[in-house]
């Protein structure tokens, strides 16, 4: 059962109240609110606001649009007479959604607006572990031109077998993203698309051993759940090819990092990229840090200046419907 479709309250200027509590530069905030209409009364408030102030103007609010998505059990609390708690970011799981679902208080992600740009990280992150831009980049500028042998330790894309865990916005981006490359596309899901859709993607359908086993390179594409935390581990590290590479750009919590460590520094497996760790920014002394077979990148797969337009007109689109009396789209609780 979804919950329950509350319209609105809509005041004598028919007027929905839309509160945007972000911690993106102006410029960004702007290609969000650029969607809102005459039917949207927007104000915008830094993330550290106060919580007192937080409190007083989610009293006042009929929507609350947040970006991080980050909000602890007492301001949900604040928030239950919200008709909608609305996401700029796909992710959800440091929201309580259990408790928003209790107060009767819908919460929506972004509905996939930037799937497009965690692809194109995952893509440039396959690329850059099989030709080291890194490494060659920072070779050049301490002037070796020629500081390594990429003939032995370099490698083409083409014909290589991509798996990509979790097939939905992200994952289906992904294999498109790879025909063009001549891989090999394999996926596992919990809940898999049509046949349709994976055969029109040329994506076939595997378990997840197989394909842990297959795969020259793994990128990871699902919520951070009870499910999904620590599943790659010491045992699927294990089936991993020790020329395979690692991609994740959904969450840290979703690979065993003491697992992880063990398997690079052993040459288990030749590398990982990563978008995401368990603690961001992670310590000085982190040990993945230490290794040189991991690429990082700062949480930054989904951040484009391009992706926020699309989010704002997703955002705004789902306020209206809200308004209606109509079930938000992109609903996580």
């Amino acid at each position: 059962m979804g919950l329950p479709r509350r319209p609105l309250p809509r005041n004598s200027e028919n007027v929905s109240k839309v509160l945007l509590i972000s911690s993106l530069a102006p410029s960004v905030n702007e290609q969000i609110t650029q969607h809102a209409g005459p039917d949207h009364q927007v104000c915008v408030q830094p993330f550290d606001l106060s919580t007192d102030k937080r409190n007083r103007l989610l009293a006042e609010h009929d929507c609350l649009v947040l970006f991080p998505g980050v909000l602890d059990d007492t301001v949900v609390r604040a928030a239950a007479n919200l008709q909608l708690i609305q996401l700029v970011s796909a992710g959800y799981d440091r929201i309580n959604v259990k408790l928003c679902r209790e107060l009767g208080v819908p919460v929506a992600n972004n509905g996939g607006t930037n799937s497009l740009d965690v692809a194109e990280h995952a893509l440039m992150l396959m690329l850059s572990a099989l030709r080291r831009f890194a490494d060659f980049d920072r070779f050049v500028k301490a002037g070796q031109w020629r500081g390594i042998d990429s003939g032995t330790n370099t490698f083409t894309l083409d014909g290589k077998t991509v798996g990509i865990i979790g097939f939905g916005n992200i994952g289906r981006r992904v294999a498109g993203l790879l025909r063009p490359f001549g891989c090999n596309v394999i996926f596992s899901d919990a809940y898999p698309p049509p046949e349709e859709v994976s055969a029109s993607l040329g994506a076939q359908q595997v378990g997840l051993t197989e394909l842990f086993a297959q795969s020259d390179l793994i990128t990871i594409h699902v919520p951070l759940n009870d499910d999904t935390r620590n599943m790659v581990n010491s045992d699927t590290l294990a089936l991993m090819k020790p020329t395979a590479w690692l991609v994740n750009t959904c969450r840290g919590e979703v690979v065993d990092e003491t697992a992880l460590h063990a398997a690079l520094e052993q040459r288990q497996i030749a590398g990982a990229a990563l978008d995401v760790l368990v603690k961001e920014p992670p310590p000085s002394d982190h040990p993945l840090l230490s290794l040189d077979n991991v690429i990082f990148t700062p949480h930054t797969a989904g951040v484009t200046f391009d992706s926020f337009s699309r989010r704002g007109e997703f955002i705004f689109n789902n306020i209206d419907r809200v308004a209606r009396g109509e079930e938000p789209l992109a609903l996580v609780n």
